[in-house]
């Protein structure tokens, strides 16, 4: 037991579709490991040649060469270490989520995951087949067991593993972040240690992909469940970590606040989609509120404030306080900042219509006029300038459809759709630890639309102390009607938060994708039908 070995998590971000790029980066890592660190091993993550999720990427004619040429450069390249890569393998029966082991141009060892994911935001059963081996390879005399991401989370591939000889199991994962994932992670993997009396070095991916965060946070475990190193959440790098006496020892990063790792992955992912889709910038319409307060702030240390524009399109119902606030915004993030008045664009739309509309009432028609006026407003400078819009609607709104069609719903993509309301005034406030950037009385009022006048979001909603925990239930938990209301809340406001989220779905489908946060996002994660008749279930 007096074997002495040092290994690397690299915690990298892989881009989906770069099969040439991530090979390139692979090799470099690999190099990096061995001549900084004196690896003898690198494990890089779930599907690192190709990037997760691949989706039906996978289906291309043109990708099975590609990969083939991306591991035999990996394989001729990557010299004097241990490589554990995740790729697809192309079979003649079906395709794999695979991980080759490669040393010194030989292929060591080749695992296929057995465990496919087929929920919340996973559809591997649709791509892949399920491997049926276990996987032990020798490094330096040390039996290592190889399994992948969910393989971890059931029983089967660490025991057999274990009874094949390993005295130590690496596990690569693409996991996708969500509130809770880390500890929920943290349990899996001291079962899985327990049971097997192996010590597990956990290894994940790290970036934004189109509506998924991956954090990272690679860690290890000893037989006894003690955590003896955490990489840092949102943060690519390698780590080393060093197998002595049947344990694994590495830095510990510091645990840090529920605001503050949302904040980082929010962006990480403004970042990623932004750059990786080739946008100059990013555009956002400046209310002067503290939605896209907050997401101006997240673009600003995600892009840069030369890459910001924050745009403010005042109507006769917006407060002086607001112009105001928007501009104090704009100036202490250092983005650049313009008005556009909506009231020619809206004037427009009412003359237009004023016939058609004769001997009908001002209603709400009015009111999405004004907010559809900003979205053509926007639309247009993103098409002449080439900034993607970001949008600035929050969990809260998209849940009962308090957003507007072709309004503020319109734009290439939402940082914040999964971000309840109430954590918006959290990560306000965290933010503002940083640097002061969003006015107190932004954080202070309450929220308003500002379509009519003296209108309050809270006129058409209960408020959000209310609303969010009965979203949580109905939306994350799928807790039923009697459930909620046994939870505490009024029968009343149940049901009709409930009505509100049920007939709200066909806006939802037309809405720009943004990161997960929570357990249940909507989109990818929680797939309900437009067109349905169910009552308060």
């Amino acid at each position: 037991m007096g074997d002495n070995l040092r290994l690397v998590a690299a915690q990298l971000n892989f881009w989906v579709g770069d099969i040439e790029g991530n090979a390139e980066k692979i090799i470099a890592a690999a190099a990096r490991a061995r001549d900084d660190l004196r690896a003898d091993l690198i494990a890089f993550p779930e599907l690192a040649l190709l990037g997760y999720p691949p989706d039906d990427l996978l289906l291309r004619s043109g990708i099975p060469p590609a990969i083939e040429a991306g591991l035999e450069r990996i394989r001729r390249e990557a010299q004097g270490i241990h490589l554990v890569v995740g790729h697809p393998e192309y079979a003649e029966e079906g395709i794999y989520n695979a991980a080759s082991v490669f040393r010194d141009g030989q292929l060591v060892r080749r695992y296929r995951k057995r465990l496919l994911p087929n929920y919340g935001v996973f559809d591997e059963k649709r791509h892949f087949l399920a491997g049926r081996s276990a996987c032990v390879f020798d490094l330096k005399g040390v039996p290592v067991g190889l399994c992948i991401c969910e393989d971890i989370w059931g029983t089967r591939p660490a025991d057999e593993s274990r009874d094949q000889g390993a005295r130590l199991m690496v596990n690569i994962n693409a996991s996708p972040f969500a509130l809770g994932k880390s500890n929920q992670r943290e349990q899996v993997l001291r079962a899985r240690a327990a049971e097997t009396r192996l010590p597990i070095l956990y290894v994940n991916m790290v970036g934004g992909q189109d509506d998924l965060l991956f954090d990272g946070d690679s860690s290890a475990i000893g037989p006894d469940g003690t955590v003896s190193f955490r990489a840092p959440t949102f943060e690519e790098d390698l780590y080393g970590v060093d197998f002595a006496d049947g344990e694994l020892r590495g830095v510990m990063s510091p645990p840090e606040a529920e605001e503050a790792v949302v904040y980082r992955g929010l962006v990480q992912s403004v970042r990623d989609y932004v750059t990786r889709n080739g946008f100059p910038g990013a555009l956002i319409g400046l209310s002067g509120g503290i939605d896209s307060a907050l997401v101006a702030a997240v673009a600003a240390d995600a892009l840069g404030p030369d890459r910001v524009w924050g745009v403010s399109l005042p109507s006769r119902y917006t407060l002086d306080m607001s112009n105001d606030d928007a501009r104090i915004e704009a100036e202490a993030l250092g983005i650049r900042y313009s008005i556009l008045p909506i009231e020619p664009t809206f004037d427009a739309l009412t003359s237009t219509l004023a016939q058609t509309f004769e001997g009908r009432a001002i209603d709400i028609t009015e009111e999405n006029m004004q907010s559809r006026s900003r979205g053509v407003l926007l639309m247009a400078l993103s098409n002449k300038f080439g900034h993607v819009v970001l949008t600035t609607g929050n969990k809260s709104e998209m849940a009962v459809g308090y957003a507007t069609l072709y309004g503020d719903m319109c734009g290439g993509f939402a940082p914040i759709k999964d971000v309840y309301k109430t954590l918006v005034f959290r990560l306000a406030r965290y933010r503002n630890t940083i640097s002061p950037v969003i006015p107190e009385r932004v954080l202070t009022r309450p929220p308003s639309a500002e379509l009519r006048p003296d209108q309050k979001d809270s006129d058409s909603l209960p408020p959000y102390e209310v609303l969010d925990p009965i979203l949580e239930a109905y939306v994350e938990s799928n807790a039923s009607i009697p459930q909620i209301i046994a939870m505490g809340f009024e029968e009343a406001t149940v049901k009709r938060v409930a009505g509100l989220v049920r007939r709200s779905e066909y806006k939802r489908r037309q809405a720009p994708p943004g990161p997960k946060v929570t357990r249940c996002a909507f989109g990818r994660e929680r797939r309900y039908p437009i067109t349905a008749v169910y009552g308060d279930f």
